[in-house]
């Protein structure tokens, strides 16, 4: 009997936990959502609301890796100058972990429609974190 009353003790203990990482999954989940409408509609500084608006935010490409919210933004804008080049952005979420309470660990695939120029895609990690109550993207790995 005490056996039977400790692990329900123990199942109690953890419904909390799995009910904030349900929460939280959400969240980060409507904010990819939010993100691939913005750049489906052209809006790349609004793509770039999630990301960490610091000079720490790294973003690792083939290119190598850039550092900042302003030269990240830079490249974007770079990359992608018409609407033709951004294409239609898809993303595939392959995987979410939380490693701690306020970190999030994202692996998903992202899938551009381009029909004038050519498809592009690849896979990318995104580590978040949750700073006053708001996820944020504050490394990106992309290929």
């Amino acid at each position: 009997m005490k056996q039977l009353f400790f692990f329900s003790f123990l199942i109690l203990l953890s419904i909390p936990v799995f009910s904030q990482q349900a929460t939280d999954r959400r969240a980060i989940l409507l904010i990819l959502k939010r993100q691939t409408e913005d750049w489906n509609a052209g809006r790349i500084d609004r793509f770039m609301s999630p990301y960490w608006t610091s000079d720490s935010l790294t973003f690792v490409s083939k290119a190598g890796v850039t550092y900042g919210y302003a030269a990240t933004l830079s490249n974007y804008k770079k990359r992608y100058p018409t609407r033709d080049s951004m294409g239609t952005l898809k993303f595939v979420i392959l995987q979410m972990d939380f490693p701690s309470p306020n970190v999030a660990y994202v692996i998903g695939q992202w899938q551009l429609n381009r029909p004038k120029i050519g498809d592009k895609g690849g896979h990318f990690t995104l580590l978040w974190r949750k700073v006053k109550k708001r996820w944020i993207i504050v490394s990106d790995h992309t290929s």
